[in-house]
C-alpha cells in the first residue's frame, strides 16, 4: 500500500513538472530584452518576419538548452548529502580547462570543449579523492572540494586578468549564463547527452543497494569499486559537459536531487528523472529572471542559482554530521 501510494506521488510529480517545464519553455521563447506576444511568437516562425532572427536563432536554441542541461549522480555514488560537482570543485575545474581552451586556442573547433572539460573534470575528482586517502567521508569532501573549487576558480581569474582582450568572453561564461547560445552549441551537446543521460539508469539498482552501505552491497553481490567508478567517471562527464555549454552553473546539482528525494523517495528509477526534472525547471526559471528582472541588462544565470543554493548548502551542512 506504501509503495502504491508512492508511486501516485511519482507519476503526480512528473505530470505537473512535465507541464510546468513546457509552460517555462514558452514564458522562455516570449520574455527576453521585449516581448512577443503569442501572435508575434506564431507569425516569427516565418523567415521574412522581424522577429525571425530573435526568436529562431537565439531564444528558441537557449530554451532547448535550459531543458536539456542536466545530469545529477555524484551524490548517489558517495552516499553524500553534501556532494555536487561544484561544491566537489569538478565544475571549476572544467571551468579551468575551458577557459585556458578559450583563452590560448582560440581557433580550436568548438565541440573540443566538452573533452577537454571532461578530462579538467575527471582530474580534479581523481585529486580529491587522493587528498580524502580514497575515503568518501562527507564533511572532509566538502571542506577540501571547496578549497580546491576556490583554487581553480583563483586560477582561472589569473588567466583572465593576464590576458584582457580574451577577458569579456571568459568572464560571462565562468558566471554561469545561457546567453547568446546558438544551435551550434544545441548541434554540440545534444550528441552526447544522447549517448550519456540513459547509461545512469543501467546502474540503478546497484545504486539503490549501495545506499544500504558498501559491506551490505558486496555481500548482496554488487561490484563495490567497479560500480563507483564508472558511475563517478559518468557523473563526471555529464557535469563538465554541462560546463563545456554554459560554464558552472552554481548549486543546480546540489538542490535538484535534494528536492527530488522528497517529492519521489530514494530508488534511483523515479529519483534519477525526477532530479533531472527539477534541475530542468530551477535553470529554466533562473534563465528567465536573470533576463526580465533589469531588461535590457541580463544577469548570468548562475548568480541566481547560488542565491537559491548557497543558503541550503548551509543548511545541509549544518545537519550533516
Amino acid at each position: 500500500m506504501r509503495r502504491s501510494h508512492s508511486g501516485f506521488r511519482a507519476i503526480g510529480f512528473y505530470l505537473s513538472a512535465l507541464c510546468t517545464v513546457a509552460l517555462l519553455f514558452v514564458l522562455s521563447i516570449r520574455y527576453g530584452t521585449y516581448t512577443l506576444s503569442f501572435d508575434e511568437i506564431s507569425q516569427a516562425f516565418h523567415p521574412d518576419d522581424k522577429n525571425y532572427f530573435t526568436l529562431m536563432e537565439y531564444r528558441l536554441p537557449r530554451a532547448l538548452l535550459a531543458i536539456i542541461i542536466g545530469g545529477v549522480l555524484v551524490q548517489s555514488v558517495v552516499r553524500n548529502p553534501l556532494a555536487s560537482p561544484d561544491i566537489l570543485g569538478i565544475n571549476n575545474a572544467a571551468g579551468l580547462v575551458a577557459v585556458t581552451v578559450l583563452i590560448f586556442l582560440p581557433n580550436l573547433a568548438f565541440y573540443w570543449l566538452p573533452i577537454f572539460a571532461f578530462i579538467g573534470g575527471v582530474l580534479s575528482f581523481i585529486l580529491l579523492w587522493m587528498i580524502c586517502a580514497f575515503n568518501f567521508r562527507p564533511i572532509k569532501m566538502a571542506i577540501i572540494g571547496v578549497a580546491l573549487s576556490a583554487l581553480w576558480a583563483a586560477i582561472s581569474h589569473y588567466l583572465m586578468l593576464t590576458n584582457p582582450v580574451e577577458i569579456n568572453t571568459a568572464m560571462l561564461w565562468l558566471t554561469g549564463s545561457l546567453w547568446g547560445r546558438s544551435w551550434a552549441y544545441v548541434n554540440v551537446v545534444l550528441p552526447w547527452l544522447l549517448v550519456l543521460l540513459p547509461l545512469p539508469f543501467i546502474f540503478c539498482r546497484d545504486l539503490d543497494t549501495l545506499g544500504l552501505g558498501e559491506n551490505k552491497a558486496a555481500t548482496l553481490g554488487v561490484s563495490v569499486n567497479k560500480t563507483q567508478i564508472l558511475v563517478l567517471v559518468l557523473a563526471v562527464a555529464l557535469s563538465t559537459t554541462a560546463v563545456a555549454i554554459c560554464g558552472p552553473i552554481a548549486f543546480l546539482g546540489l538542490v535538484a536531487p535534494h528536492l527530488a528525494r522528497k517529492l519521489v523517495g530514494g530508488r534511483h528509477r523515479t529519483l534519477l528523472p525526477a532530479a533531472m526534472l527539477i534541475g530542468t525547471l530551477l535553470l529554466q526559471i533562473s534563465d528567465i529572471l536573470a533576463r526580465v528582472i533589469d531588461p535590457p541588462t541580463e544577469l548570468p544565470a548562475g548568480i541566481l542559482t547560488a542565491i537559491i543554493g548557497a543558503p541550503y548548502f548551509f543548511y545541509l551542512l549544518m545537519r550533516t554530521k
